[in-house]
């Protein structure tokens, strides 16, 4: 018997039993869905790492004042401060640029409204540093923050908080503090950034914001960004060095301030979020494990019921391989259209994830495939044993059995 009729029996007998079939291809179902549902939250994790990776901006070192502690006890802090930047603009060989900023919330008020917003100080490099793009306007030039100039640019979620688009929030006037900004540009959305959401802060000239809000020249971050090529830890070592001078430290003693290389908690973060989603995965294949052996107890049942088919079928001259084919290719259609059914039901659940939940799951096609073979390397595993008794039947035997 040609392959082409061993599917079409095969076709037969699933059709002529329909109800148990779909029974039987349940815990294939339930387990593609799973381990499809599993995998695409996993990549969506995966996916909203890199997004913060990419917000954070590519290969930028994070500096923050710390605190000198003796015996577990804090006995002085040290500011970061616009002579640090000096320094390291000067000194530090690895480093292609260097942002300060000075951040703190205020209320801000545009028209008849007011909103508390988040307040950065900053050099006009950071949108190109910080990999930021401008939607409507501009950024502020060197020579604006060297002026003190009251302009202000806006993070992409600023002005539906006032009623207004980024084009018509561009030359308006905002009060902080009293004081009037003009609005020369907002940014287009970025996202989150750990528990910061960037697009919800609006960015001021560093000069004006120390003189006209903050009254000095402490900083609360220094972001630096090595030459390409440079090595991080290269970066780091080259940071400390200055900073270690102009803080006056000496050997032995420890930082008064702490570098960061933000990618870091990222790359465990996504890590972590690899393996649970791999783990959740592992859990749900075992529902594709139970399946298979439901389908091997069918399968089993099949058998026993069709002994006098298959006896007839020996007399009339199949062999042996064909009648083991044979059961082996219903046991893997049994599993394939349930792998199709548990993949539509698994794309289905990670769109309605999405919409309703508001995760990110995202569906890949290696997925969809491994889901594939995983289900059909079942039905071959399991079917085999019951295909194998049926090839393994004496034909006189089965002729009369009743």
């Amino acid at each position: 018997m040609v392959l082409g009729e061993l599917v079409v029996v095969a076709a037969q007998s699933v059709r002529a039993n329909l109800f148990r079939s779909i029974l039987t291809m349940l815990g294939i179902i339930i387990g593609v869905a799973s381990v499809i549902t599993m995998l695409a939250v996993g990549a969506g994790a995966r996916g909203a790492v890199d997004q913060q990776i990419e917000a954070l901006g590519a290969g930028l070192l994070s500096i923050r004042p710390g605190q000198v502690f003796r015996m577990g006890v804090a006995e002085s802090s040290q500011n970061l401060t616009t002579t640090d930047v000096a320094a390291l603009e000067h000194d530090a060989t690895t480093l292609r640029a260097v942002v300060p900023e000075r951040s703190g919330n205020e209320q801000v008020k545009a028209g008849n409204q007011n909103r508390n917003l988040r307040i950065v100080g900053i050099t006009a490099d950071f949108a190109a540093v910080q990999d930021y793009k401008v939607d409507a306007g501009r950024v502020f030039a060197v020579a604006d923050d060297n002026a003190k100039r009251a302009y202000a640019v806006l993070g992409a979620k600023v002005p539906p908080m006032f009623d207004e688009t980024a084009d018509s929030m561009v030359g308006r006037t905002i009060y902080i503090r009293g004081l009037a900004f003009e609005v020369v540009g907002v940014l287009k959305e970025k996202g989150s950034t750990g528990f910061r959401n960037v697009d919800e802060q609006l960015w001021l000239p560093l000069g004006t914001a120390r003189y006209r809000l903050f009254g000095s020249d402490t900083l609360d971050l220094i972001s630096v960004k090595p030459w390409r090529g440079v090595d991080m830890q290269q970066a780091i070592v080259d940071v400390e060095r200055v900073l270690r001078r102009e803080h006056h430290l000496l050997p032995g003693q420890d930082n008064d301030f702490s570098i960061q290389d933000p990618r870091q908690f990222l790359d465990f973060q996504q890590t972590a979020a690899n393996i649970f989603a791999y783990l959740l995965a592992s859990i749900a294949s075992v529902s594709l494990v139970v399946g298979g052996i439901g389908i091997m107890n069918i399968m089993l049942v099949t058998v026993t019921e069709r002994t006098r088919e298959i006896g007839i079928r020996m007399a009339l001259g199949a062999t042996r391989r064909s009648i083991l084919a044979q059961f082996v290719i219903e046991a893997m259609m049994l599993c394939l259209i349930g792998g199709a059914l548990g993949v539509l039901f698994g794309l289905g659940v990670a769109k309605l994830l999405t919409a309703v939940a508001g995760w990110q799951a995202t569906v890949s096609l290696a997925a969809i495939g491994m889901a594939f073979g995983f289900s059909a390397a079942v039905g071959l595993f399991f079917g085999l044993w019951p295909a194998r008794k049926a090839a393994r039947m004496d034909p006189i035997a089965a002729l009369r059995y009743e």
